[in-house]
């Protein structure tokens, strides 16, 4: 098994070109000049980004489980440890429910609840004989 190349990010910018274009997604350098005809989103969209660190575009587009899986016959290697952009931690919702939260939901329900049976008595002490 080979090792894997190392690349710092000074040269994916030096060696990238329009005939040999270098992507950076998530501190892995990708070679796409067979893949550019096929890219769905076209050839322009991987020539604006090659040479640079492409992963927050590349992540907020969306891309399927497949085009991830398919991506790994383009690499040809990482970034450099003293290179590596450093991945955030993404922030979680968490829902916790509090006593106050609690003890107000009841009133999602009652408060419409009352309001309807107050209606019915009204309706039938002044529209029925």
């Amino acid at each position: 098994m080979s090792e894997t190349k190392v690349y710092t990010l000074k040269q994916v910018e030096e060696e990238n070109s329009p005939s040999k274009p270098l992507l950076v997604i998530n501190n892995a350098v990708y070679d796409v000049t067979t893949f550019l005809n096929e890219h769905p989103g076209g050839e322009e969209v991987l020539l604006e980004q090659s040479g640079k660190d492409a992963s927050e575009l590349f992540e907020d587009v969306g891309h399927s489980t497949d085009a991830r899986e398919m991506m790994t016959k383009y690499k040809i290697g990482d970034v450099a440890e003293s290179d590596r952009k450093k991945e955030e931690p993404k922030e979680t919702l968490k829902l916790e429910t509090t006593d106050a939260e609690t003890s107000s939901s009841w009133t999602a329900w009652i408060i419409p609840a009352a309001l309807a049976i107050a209606a019915t008595v009204i309706y039938k002490f002044f529209f029925t004989k």
